[in-house]
């Protein structure tokens, strides 16, 4: 019973010891990301998942001034490495297949959240190089009033039989539509290396004249363009909510399966401000940060560990939607294969387009 209450005394006071340390050592963090005063971003638009809330919560609490340029995530790579010896960058966020990427380039410098053990293991990097703050699946946004009488698909299965037309947008160029390509697969028996299903029913689609060349886009929806599109989910929420008539529209994912994906933020290895930028990474990956990425219709890696506000759960679409998602397993394999999907693509779906 001695031994039993000993190690029960001493487990609850290392547990109080560690808790107190990572309070110091976020404390140590704070002062530092102060005397710093600014950290600068790059693909981080005020516009894109809100991160303008982020930006003002860091100005509010720690005083630390802001600035971003917009940019692809390859080019956020490229100019971490071209700036090494005078950086105007300190930290970029990017799609996950890059956050590897970064990493073999040596560009990054890794930082574990306080909230590290809420993150799925697929979506982190073991060393804190790198890890989703938000998540991105593809789904469906559909235009209620463009259906011809059609019900409104909910499956991919769906699509190879009704009369509208579906725009996934240009596979040699989105990372939307290349993934969107990936999700039917996953829906219908391939995977990363075999993309062949989705060929086919997006073959299929255009031997109908089914498949339309207008990309999914807030400026094609207003036109009444898209009457389908695969995007993914935070573009289609965000859409719908800027229509003049949101109603008309439906945003789903797939219940026969679809990908899951995100963006994650990278510090940059010669960032000038190295703690605002680890600071800002702690902050996106609480539950204020968290909650700010949801109000820009992004879902948030720890989604099932923090409660959101109503107002704010209401822009996503329900967990239970989630069931058949598929995070990528093989991103080796996916990065090669989406190398030499344009060319399958134009070989084996466009050519059958009438």
């Amino acid at each position: 019973m001695k031994q039993f209450l000993l190690a029960s005394l001493l487990g609850s006071t290392i547990a109080m010891c560690t808790a107190a340390m990572a309070a110091d050592d976020l404390k140590t963090l704070e002062a530092a990301a102060k005397a710093e005063g600014a950290v600068n971003s790059v693909g981080m638009p005020n516009d894109w998942a809100n991160w303008a809330g982020t930006w003002k919560d860091l100005s509010d609490k720690y005083g630390l001034k802001h600035i971003d340029t917009d940019m692809s995530s390859a080019q956020e790579i490229a100019k971490f490495a071209a700036e090494k010896d005078n950086a105007s960058a300190d930290i970029g966020d990017v799609g996950a297949a890059f956050g590897p990427i970064a990493v073999k380039q040596g560009v990054v410098q890794p930082y574990k959240p306080s909230t590290w053990d809420q993150v799925p293991e697929w979506a982190k990097d073991k060393d804190g190089n790198w890890a989703l703050a938000y998540t991105g699946s593809i789904a469906f946004i559909i235009n209620k009033k463009l259906l011809h009488g059609s019900e409104a698909p909910t499956k991919w299965a769906d699509l190879k039989t009704g009369k509208y037309k579906v725009s996934i947008g240009d596979v040699s160029t989105a990372a939307q539509a290349a993934n969107g390509v990936l999700a039917a697969a996953l829906a219908n028996g391939g995977d990363e290396k075999n993309l062949q299903p989705a060929l086919l029913l997006f073959a299929d689609i255009a031997k109908q004249g089914r498949l339309s060349m207008a990309n999914p886009t807030i400026a094609t929806m207003e036109k009444g363009e898209i009457e389908v599109g695969v995007v993914w989910d935070f573009n289609g929420l965000s859409y719908k909510a800027k229509m003049a008539n949101p109603d008309d529209y439906v945003v789903l994912i797939p219940s026969d399966g679809s990908v899951i994906s995100g963006y994650t933020t990278i510090i940059n290895k010669y960032a000038k401000n190295p703690n605002a930028a680890k600071l800002t990474r702690e902050y996106i990956f609480s539950d204020a940060g968290q909650i700010n990425l949801a109000k820009g219709n992004a879902r948030p890696i720890r989604a099932e560990h923090i409660k959101l506000p109503d107002e704010v759960k209401s822009k996503l679409l329900p967990n239970e939607q989630y069931k058949n998602v598929t995070p990528i397993k093989d991103a080796d394999a996916w990065e090669k294969t989406s190398k030499a999907l344009p060319q399958k693509w134009q070989e084996e779906v466009i050519i059958n387009m009438q």
